[in-house]
């Protein structure tokens, strides 16, 4: 299990990166702008795909097709070559666990599942989540406002 203060660490560094992203996901500019648009879109699914995996895990234990095919339908496109990394690293860090399902369609299939330390990392993602979404409704309206704009992120 994961020392509380590691816990900690994990939770503020992935706050940090979204943080980060709408930080600069505001300075793009659109025409001839500082960053292209598809490589801060592809940071800000970077940064919220762990998150996202969490979420799905803890309505159920799945394998990494159904993963990725619930990211696509949520219009979030990974592919396995950055999902399974992924959850490796998340069950190396003792948040998610797995076990082998026998499958009507083929060979057995590996069953992720969080675990209660991830069940507590997720509440806090959650509540840094909130937090960081409070944030950028607060500055878009703020920016709405100031600039009389009517497009939210």
């Amino acid at each position: 299990m994961l020392e509380y203060d590691n816990f900690k660490k994990i939770v503020g560094t992935l706050y940090c990166k979204i943080l980060l992203f709408f930080i600069l996901l505001h300075t793009v500019h659109y025409k001839g702008g500082y960053m292209n648009i598809d490589n801060a879109k592809s940071q800000m699914r970077k940064g919220m795909l762990e998150y996202c995996i969490m979420l799905l895990l803890r309505r159920q234990a799945s394998y990494a097709a159904d993963i990725i095919q619930k990211l696509k339908e949520a219009r979030l496109i990974v592919v396995e070559g950055t999902l399974y990394p992924l959850l490796s690293r998340l069950k190396n860090d003792g948040l998610l666990s797995y076990e082998w399902r026998e499958s009507t369609q083929g060979p057995p299939r590996k069953y992720y599942v969080l675990t209660e330390t991830g069940e507590q990392f997720l509440a806090e993602l959650n509540m840094a989540w909130g937090e960081l979404s409070h944030t950028v409704t607060v500055l878009t309206q703020q920016n709405k406002e100031t600039t009389g704009e009517s497009n939210t992120l």
